[in-house]
């Protein structure tokens, strides 16, 4: 059974070690997992044969040539934790995080899909009592064509379930257990919004096939762009995801895609999705090196809600062209997102949005990227008012209030 990850790939920071002529080896791969793969011991392989599988940003290579676009973020600040199992969350207070994966572990569930001969294995959290679960798009794509799915509960109580919807530009799906138990722990939505950098989190899922592992990391970095590509799609083929992901250092590996990344209370802040890499081998399989990302849990409510109550979803839409800029600020050189094209009619062009100039900021949160703008929007529903910092061709900036639109379907 396959448990893989989408890829990623590379943005600011890439494009700086390219100028200062050095390459890293990096990827990110998609966290389902494949029936029948090894039990899960990598080895690490040759560094000049890793640096030789580095792919460009376009992510369409191999399922783990890709790197994650690199924002600025502040350096991660480490969590202790005490013989008892108590970890220091802030002066004065401790967490009792045996607690938590006591607590949590009831609503993390296993999924297996089996699809045309083959199968996949991933993760998922219970979030209502009618047993709809949250997981992946790429842990279930497959059964959308009349695939078996099988969810496993902690108590190892194994039920069929149907997929209820799916969304490939999210990367995000609900399936529905079939006579779902009266006894199901739904797991409680936290806010995406309230995590900070340095902040403990705890990842729950089936790595590998190993149900219910529970690690512990910290909340890396925030609205860090990443880009990802199904392992199944052909190149050029298919909408790759631009997530506006939190990063953490908590081990996630194959076959952790649709797990919970929860907060001190227990809440889900996160689904996790996807790793970065140093190389993968024939396989295109890798394990976990400090670099997971997740799909903020706000963004994961509003689609799973959607996916819940009519099957589908709409996505937000500004109507710009983005691409990689730099331009000057104040006599300072900042990295944006720079608009090519703006579409006529659009929310963009109606806020007086115009080719050339930039975006810096979307609601104060920093745009330092093509990729980067492209997360920003996707994270939010059609509809939300948002005010962007906009820089000028004369490298003036202003703010413009902007309500997002709806993505058209041609």
């Amino acid at each position: 059974m396959r448990r893989s990850f989408p890829a990623v790939a590379r943005g600011a920071e890439a494009r700086r070690d390219r100028a200062a002529g050095r390459r890293r080896a990096a990827g990110v791969i998609l966290l389902a997992t494949t029936l029948g793969a090894s039990a899960g011991c990598t080895t690490s392989g040759d560094a000049a044969s890793k640096a030789n599988a580095v792919s460009s940003a376009s992510g369409h290579s191999s399922p783990a040539a890709a790197s994650s676009p690199a924002a600025a973020s502040s350096p991660a600040a480490g969590s202790g934790r005490s013989a008892g199992g108590a970890g220091v969350l802030a002066a004065g207070v401790t967490v009792n995080w045996p607690q938590v994966a006591d607590d949590v572990e009831p609503s993390v569930v296993s999924i297996s899909v089996q699809a045309q001969g083959s199968g996949d294995e991933g993760s998922g959290e219970i979030i209502d009592n009618a047993g709809h679960v949250l997981t992946n798009n790429h842990v279930v794509a497959s059964a959308a064509d009349g695939g078996q799915i099988q969810v496993a509960l902690s108590d190892a109580r194994v039920f069929d379930a149907k997929l209820v919807g799916a969304d490939p530009v999210t990367d995000l799906a609900v399936v529905e257990m079939e006579g779902a138990p009266h006894d199901l722990a739904a797991l409680r939505f936290g806010s995406s919004a309230a995590l900070r950098v340095g902040q403990p989190v705890m990842a729950l899922g089936n790595p590998l096939g190993l149900s219910h592992t529970v690690t512990l990391g910290i909340v890396s970095a925030l609205d860090r762009p990443v880009t990802t590509q199904s392992p199944d799609a052909s190149p050029g083929q298919g909408t790759p995801v631009v997530t506006n992901a939190i990063q953490t250092d908590a081990a996630v590996n194959p076959g952790n895609s649709g797990g919970a990344l929860v907060d001190s209370s227990g809440r889900l802040v996160g689904v996790n999705s996807s790793i970065a890499t140093l190389g993968a081998g024939q396989s295109g399989q890798s394990g976990s090196i400090g670099l997971g990302f997740a799909i903020p849990a706000a963004q994961a409510r509003w689609v799973s809600r959607a996916l819940i109550d009519k099957g589908t979803v709409q996505h937000a839409f500004l109507g710009v062209s983005p691409q990689d800029a730099v331009v000057r600020i104040d006599g300072v050189r900042r990295e944006v997102a720079g608009i090519s094209r703006v579409v006529s009619g659009s929310q963009a062009a109606r806020a007086g949005l115009r080719p050339g100039e930039a975006v810096a900021e979307v609601d104060g949160e920093t745009v330092a990227s093509a990729a980067s703008l492209v997360a920003q929007i996707r994270e939010r529903e059609p509809g939300t008012k948002v005010v962007l910092t906009v820089v000028g061709r004369s490298g003036t900036t202003r703010q413009v209030p902007v309500e997002f639109g709806t993505q058209p379907t041609s």
